[in-house]
């Protein structure tokens, strides 16, 4: 666990390096496009810089605001309150993470924050009515989990960021396909040309790459998260049956979206398939399948 830890630390800065590259060749790349001479490289470098700290100091903000999560009460929210609580002590945890709920029907849950000490807990109010005391206590011990392992900083800070380059990308296509762009080859931009070179090519290639990373690290880390959770409840039976209800239910969750669904508990998109067909792990899966998952538990027991 303390070198998955020390791993994951060690990620988050190699990630935040390469966002502050990747944003400043695409911004160099725009504005070099616009015509803004020398002032395009030091307009791109302040950009990533600000823009790689707002990503990382706002992450869990930015995420809560997406999925318009309201924070949790003692009175509404009892069950999840009291369960936070009975796993502090054998989580370790520094700080009480903060409980959130979104108004879904969809049972799911997510962990964010930039570590320990600024963490959240976030559950939909479908978890909360459909399942019982141990299920929802494997799923928060599995968020727990996340969260004692630092892995809710680099999915926080990867899927914002992953986010930002999508509509970086989104706008340069825009601008592109309504003539905002000058394509008039002068001296300067020919001098430029490498560069510019490189910018586009990162400002196609980025957004595909950052969700093939974002994706690689959600699904290898499942699995160390359910392990975790079930050393801190000692009973695999409830987190295996909440994995099972949470595969099953059939409900769409109306605040996914592609750069957070990484983050939930199981894949939010509720895709059909033939029934008794085996749901498999392809390159493009957010989640290990839940049956693998459910194997490994099984084989802990």
């Amino acid at each position: 666990m303390f070198q998955s830890i020390k791993k994951n630390k060690l990620e988050s800065g190699v990630i935040v390096g390469i966002f502050i590259v990747v944003i400043t060749l695409i911004v160099y790349f725009i504005c070099n496009a616009l015509n803004l001479g020398t002032l395009s490289i030091v307009i791109a470098l302040i950009f990533s810089i600000t823009s790689a700290w707002g990503s990382y100091y706002y992450s869990d903000k930015i995420v809560l605001s997406v999925n318009r999560a309201r924070p949790a009460t003692k009175e509404e929210d009892q069950k999840l309150v009291n369960i936070l609580d009975s796993l502090m002590i054998a989580s370790g945890l520094p700080n009480k993470p903060r409980l959130y709920v979104v108004d879904d029907p969809q049972p799911n849950a997510f962990a964010t924050g930039r570590n320990p000490e600024n963490a959240v807990i976030c559950v939909t109010t479908g978890l909360l009515e459909k399942l019982d005391y141990y299920e929802l206590e494997g799923v928060v011990a599995h968020e727990m989990s996340h969260i004692k392992n630092y892995d809710i900083r680099l999915s926080c800070v990867v899927s914002v960021m992953v986010g930002f380059i999508v509509m970086l990308a989104d706008l340069f296509s825009r601008m592109l396909f309504w003539g905002g762009l000058d394509r008039d080859n002068d001296s300067d931009n020919k001098a430029n040309g490498i560069l510019m070179i490189i910018g586009l090519i990162f400002l196609i290639l980025s957004p595909i790459f950052g969700s093939l990373m974002q994706l690689a690290l959600s699904r290898k880390r499942e699995f160390l998260a359910d392990a975790t959770a079930v050393e801190f409840t000692r009973n695999p039976d409830g987190l295996i049956s909440a994995l099972e209800k949470l595969e099953n239910d059939p409900n769409q969750l109306k605040t996914a979206n592609s750069a957070t669904a990484n983050m939930y508990i199981v894949n939010p998109f509720k895709k059909d398939t033939k029934e008794g067909k085996k749901r498999t792990t392809s390159i493009w899966s957010t989640h290990p399948s839940t049956q693998d998952r459910i194997e490994a538990l099984r084989n802990l027991k």
